[in-house]
Protein backbone atom coordinates (compact mmCIF):
# COMPACT_ATOMS: atom_id res chain seq x y z
CA UNK A 1 0.00 0.00 0.00
CA UNK A 2 1.09 3.58 -0.63
CA UNK A 3 1.21 5.76 2.46
CA UNK A 4 0.03 9.36 2.48
CA UNK A 5 1.55 12.26 4.38
CA UNK A 6 -0.14 15.65 4.33
CA UNK A 7 1.87 18.72 5.29
CA UNK A 8 1.74 22.46 4.92
CA UNK A 9 1.87 25.77 6.70
CA UNK A 10 0.03 26.31 9.98
CA UNK A 11 -3.13 24.25 10.39
CA UNK A 12 -3.36 23.40 6.68
CA UNK A 13 -2.58 19.70 7.13
CA UNK A 14 -4.53 19.11 10.32
CA UNK A 15 -7.54 21.02 9.00
CA UNK A 16 -7.63 19.12 5.71
CA UNK A 17 -7.09 15.81 7.50
CA UNK A 18 -10.02 16.62 9.77
CA UNK A 19 -12.19 17.27 6.71
CA UNK A 20 -11.05 14.04 5.04
CA UNK A 21 -11.81 12.08 8.21
CA UNK A 22 -15.26 13.68 8.39
CA UNK A 23 -16.12 12.87 4.77
CA UNK A 24 -14.30 9.58 4.13
CA UNK A 25 -13.72 8.29 7.64
CA UNK A 26 -10.36 7.64 9.28
CA UNK A 27 -7.82 6.43 6.74
CA UNK A 28 -5.08 3.85 7.10
CA UNK A 29 -1.52 5.07 6.51
CA UNK A 30 -2.52 8.74 6.34
CA UNK A 31 -0.74 11.23 8.59
CA UNK A 32 -0.78 15.01 8.94
CA UNK A 33 2.53 16.72 9.72
CA UNK A 34 1.97 20.46 10.27
CA UNK A 35 4.67 23.09 9.79
CA UNK A 36 4.09 25.33 12.79
CA UNK A 37 5.92 28.61 13.29
CA UNK A 38 6.75 27.90 16.93
CA UNK A 39 8.36 24.56 15.95
CA UNK A 40 10.01 25.70 12.71
CA UNK A 41 13.47 24.66 13.86
CA UNK A 42 12.29 21.08 14.41
CA UNK A 43 10.33 20.69 11.18
CA UNK A 44 13.10 19.26 8.98
CA UNK A 45 13.66 16.40 11.41
CA UNK A 46 9.94 15.89 11.99
CA UNK A 47 8.99 15.58 8.31
CA UNK A 48 12.03 13.39 7.58
CA UNK A 49 11.15 11.03 10.44
CA UNK A 50 7.49 10.89 9.35
CA UNK A 51 8.35 10.09 5.73
CA UNK A 52 10.94 7.48 6.71
CA UNK A 53 8.55 5.82 9.18
CA UNK A 54 5.75 5.72 6.60
CA UNK A 55 8.12 4.35 3.98
CA UNK A 56 9.20 1.53 6.31
CA UNK A 57 5.64 0.24 6.55
CA UNK A 58 4.43 1.09 3.03
CA UNK A 59 5.54 0.32 -0.53
CA UNK A 60 5.88 4.04 -1.22
CA UNK A 61 4.89 7.43 0.13
CA UNK A 62 2.95 10.24 -1.49
CA UNK A 63 3.51 13.54 0.29
CA UNK A 64 0.83 16.18 -0.24
CA UNK A 65 1.98 19.78 0.37
CA UNK A 66 0.23 23.12 0.19
CA UNK A 67 2.43 25.05 -2.24
CA UNK A 68 5.59 24.88 -4.30
CA UNK A 69 8.59 26.65 -2.83
CA UNK A 70 7.55 26.79 0.82
CA UNK A 71 9.35 25.05 3.65
CA UNK A 72 7.08 21.96 3.68
CA UNK A 73 7.66 21.48 -0.05
CA UNK A 74 11.40 22.12 0.11
CA UNK A 75 11.99 19.82 3.09
CA UNK A 76 9.82 17.06 1.60
CA UNK A 77 11.71 17.29 -1.68
CA UNK A 78 15.02 16.98 0.15
CA UNK A 79 13.82 13.84 1.92
CA UNK A 80 12.53 12.38 -1.35
CA UNK A 81 16.06 12.64 -2.76
CA UNK A 82 17.37 10.26 -0.10
CA UNK A 83 14.43 7.88 0.43
CA UNK A 84 13.29 5.67 -2.43
CA UNK A 85 9.73 5.62 -3.77
CA UNK A 86 8.65 8.97 -2.31
CA UNK A 87 6.84 11.50 -4.47
CA UNK A 88 5.63 15.04 -3.69
CA UNK A 89 2.45 16.70 -4.98
CA UNK A 90 1.96 20.43 -4.35
CA UNK A 91 -1.24 22.44 -4.51
CA UNK A 92 -3.20 19.95 -2.44
CA UNK A 93 -6.94 20.50 -2.12
CA UNK A 94 -9.83 18.62 -0.53
CA UNK A 95 -11.29 17.14 -3.76
CA UNK A 96 -7.82 15.72 -4.54
CA UNK A 97 -7.49 14.10 -1.13
CA UNK A 98 -11.01 12.63 -1.08
CA UNK A 99 -10.48 11.11 -4.53
CA UNK A 100 -7.08 9.71 -3.60
CA UNK A 101 -8.48 8.12 -0.45
CA UNK A 102 -11.15 6.36 -2.51
CA UNK A 103 -8.77 5.45 -5.36
CA UNK A 104 -5.98 3.89 -3.30
CA UNK A 105 -5.93 0.12 -3.04
CA UNK A 106 -3.25 -2.24 -1.75
CA UNK A 107 -2.20 -2.75 -5.38
CA UNK A 108 -2.02 0.98 -6.28
CA UNK A 109 1.17 2.22 -7.88
CA UNK A 110 2.72 5.47 -6.68
CA UNK A 111 3.07 6.88 -10.21
CA UNK A 112 -0.63 6.26 -10.93
CA UNK A 113 -1.71 7.96 -7.69
CA UNK A 114 0.50 10.98 -8.45
CA UNK A 115 -1.07 11.35 -11.91
CA UNK A 116 -4.56 11.01 -10.42
CA UNK A 117 -3.78 13.61 -7.74
CA UNK A 118 -2.64 16.18 -10.27
CA UNK A 119 -5.64 15.62 -12.56
CA UNK A 120 -8.28 15.64 -9.81
CA UNK A 121 -6.62 18.58 -8.08
CA UNK A 122 -7.01 20.66 -11.25
CA UNK A 123 -10.63 19.55 -11.70
CA UNK A 124 -11.37 20.54 -8.10
CA UNK A 125 -10.80 24.22 -8.87
CA UNK A 126 -13.83 25.94 -10.40
CA UNK A 127 -15.62 29.26 -10.58
CA UNK A 128 -19.37 29.02 -10.16
CA UNK A 129 -21.92 31.78 -9.80
CA UNK A 130 -25.64 32.06 -9.21
CA UNK A 131 -27.75 34.42 -11.26
CA UNK A 132 -28.53 37.63 -9.42
CA UNK A 133 -32.01 37.29 -7.91
CA UNK A 134 -32.61 41.04 -8.28
CA UNK A 135 -32.25 40.73 -12.05
CA UNK A 136 -34.93 38.02 -12.13
CA UNK A 137 -37.32 40.22 -10.10
CA UNK A 138 -36.87 43.10 -12.53
CA UNK A 139 -37.67 40.84 -15.48
CA UNK A 140 -40.98 39.87 -13.87
CA UNK A 141 -42.28 43.45 -13.78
Amino acid sequence: MIGYILTGHGHFSTGLKSAVDMIAGPQENFEAVPFEEEKAGEYAGTIKAAIEAMREKCDGVLVFVDLVGGTPFNQSMMVSASVDNVQIVAGTNLPMLIDLMMTRTPESQLSDLVAEAVEVGKEGVAHLALDNAATDDEDDE
